[in-house]
């Protein structure tokens, strides 16, 4: 008979998957650093874009199997560096930059702003429920210069003219010079305070969800017909539009606190992520919440009063008993001095009397005299 093999148990498959994610999201970077090395631009960002496709996974597969944990956002947020600093800037620096001379410091400035924004979004908002990030996401700066590499090999760059010029097209422009300005750009607004809208709810129920089915099946129209010359624009729309709104809210004197941008939920969002509130028969307080002790006027808390209540027998309202009645609720000790059933009293013996001797036997008891019955006849 064979050994029973045990198999790793479902659970342990499930906690396992999001971390899957998250290490190819490493290995991605890492390749795509290979490749750039190799000057093969094109499969790089293939590969960056991939990654980010694993990044968008490990945190949803995370919160629908309930598996999420400090660990994993941690491990999440140092692939990331790679993956999303590191990595595209090393395809900026052998696709664009100069080599030999001091533009490399480029490489440091914008993994320098992905990692501090890493940081920050641990601090603040990892884990928690949001509509808004708190400056560029580092995925979104990483596959802007990305797929700049995928955009110059596509038509579109080369015969798309400009406006308002004569006749240039997008290929004319001093992309060497302006590529290190993106970069400087978007470390800038990686460690900024512009709130950058987050993924949000699709559906049908309010104008913003309306808003986000349409950008998403646009995007995936785009995607999936037209990647390399949708996601370069598409992208860099998206952080253009998030700095100007910004800048215009705060020319026009409507810009929000942080406190009310970055954390602010949809309607249908708060109910589901506000906190329960406590029952009042509820005698351990909340996680994280100091139990509060209140004194009355004698100077004795609830709780002790409830505890002395409890020593007497009589903690509980309503349920005293009767006259007559046992007290269930009494102390051990006087449910123990109490007879549990009726036990009749012993008649006590009668003393001698004084007159009598004390070795005298009592007479013996004589059944009564048997009466004939009466002859009727005579």
């Amino acid at each position: 008979m064979r050994p029973r093999v045990r198999r790793p148990t479902i659970r342990r498959a499930v906690i396992y998957l999001p971390n899957g994610f998250t290490l190819f999201n490493l290995f991605c970077g890492i390749y795509s650093i290979v490749l750039s090395a190799r000057l093969n631009f094109g499969k790089a960002a293939l590969f960056v874009f991939l990654g980010g496709v694993a990044d968008a996974l490990d945190g949803r597969v995370a919160r629908a199997t309930g598996s999420g944990s400090r660990m994993g956002e941690e491990l999440d947020s140092l692939v990331d560096a790679i993956s999303f600093g590191f990595a595209p800037a090393m395809i900026m620096y052998f696709a664009v930059l100069n080599t030999e001379n001091w533009q490399w410091l480029f490489v440091f400035f914008y993994t320098a702003g992905a990692v501090l924004r890493l940081a920050r979004f641990n601090v603040e908002q990892a884990g928690r429920a949001k509509t808004y990030f708190h400056g560029l996401p580092s995925p979104a700066a990483g596959l802007t210069l990305a797929t700049y590499y995928w955009f110059s090999q596509t038509p579109l760059y080369n015969a798309a003219i400009i406006l308002f010029t004569d006749n240039k097209t997008l290929s004319e422009l001093p992309w060497h010079t302006m590529l290190p300005g993106l970069m400087g750009l978007l470390a800038v607004l990686m460690v900024s305070n512009v709130p950058y809208s987050a993924v949000p709810t699709i559906g049908w129920r309010s104008l913003r969800q309306l808003a986000a089915s349409f950008v998403l099946l646009v995007a995936v129209v785009g995607a999936f017909f037209r990647p390399r010359q949708f996601f370069f624009p598409a992208l860099l729309a998206y952080v253009l539009y998030g700095a100007l709104k910004w800048l215009v809210l705060g020319l026009i004197g409507s810009r929000s606190e942080p406190e009310e941008i970055y954390f602010r939920l949809e309607p249908d969002e708060e109910l589901a992520a506000a906190p329960i509130p406590p029952s009042p028969l509820r005698r351990t307080p909340a996680l994280g919440v100091s139990p509060t002790v209140v004194v009355e006027s004698d100077g004795i808390s609830p709780a002790k009063r409830r505890r002395r209540r409890r020593r007497r027998g009589d903690n509980r309202r309503g349920d005293r008993p009767g006259p007559g009645q046992p007290n269930e609720h009494a102390p051990r000790s006087e449910q123990l001095d109490r007879p549990r059933r009726h036990t009749p009293i012993r008649p006590q013996r009668l003393s001698p009397r004084a007159d009598e001797p004390s070795g005298a036997a009592n007479p013996p008891l004589l059944p009564p005299p048997v009466t004939p019955p009466k002859d009727e006849s005579e």
